[in-house]
């Protein structure tokens, strides 16, 4: 285990019982999106204000993705300037309940749509590759 997974697992345990299983479930949702990629070689975590953060590696590949939770459920976010929150909103607008232009966010009794929240993070772990492209 690197330095970087102790950071997150040290973050994750200082969450409530209920809130450390939603994020775990996230965080592994989010390497699983990661090795679904075959442009993602590796996904470092690392901490970003404070909350447990996925970012794409090699460099320039794709987006960060943070996770975190609050009192009324968790949420994944997004970099704001990506337009990807905007894109998640054409593509499902009808099975997130969406925050600004940075967050997705899960009440606490809300079931998580794996396959469509998966896609999302691939999209994002992606992003700069997709964006090259075209």
């Amino acid at each position: 285990m690197s330095r970087s997974e102790d950071i997150i697992g040290v973050t994750l345990a200082g969450y409530p019982d209920e809130q450390r299983s939603r994020l775990q479930a996230l965080r592994e949702l989010i390497h699983r999106s990661a090795r679904s990629c075959a442009e993602v070689a590796e996904l470092e975590e690392c901490l970003k204000w404070g909350q447990p953060s996925f970012v794409p590696k090699p460099r320039g590949v794709g987006s960060t993705v943070r996770i975190d939770a609050k009192a009324d459920g968790a949420s994944v976010y997004f970099i704001c300037t990506t337009g990807l929150v905007e894109g998640f909103r054409e593509i499902y607008p009808e099975t997130f309940t969406f925050v600004g232009n940075r967050e997705i966010h899960f009440g606490p009794e809300t079931d998580v749509p794996e396959d469509e929240l998966a896609h999302c993070v691939a999209m994002a772990l992606t992003y700069h590759v997709r964006k090259k492209r075209g």
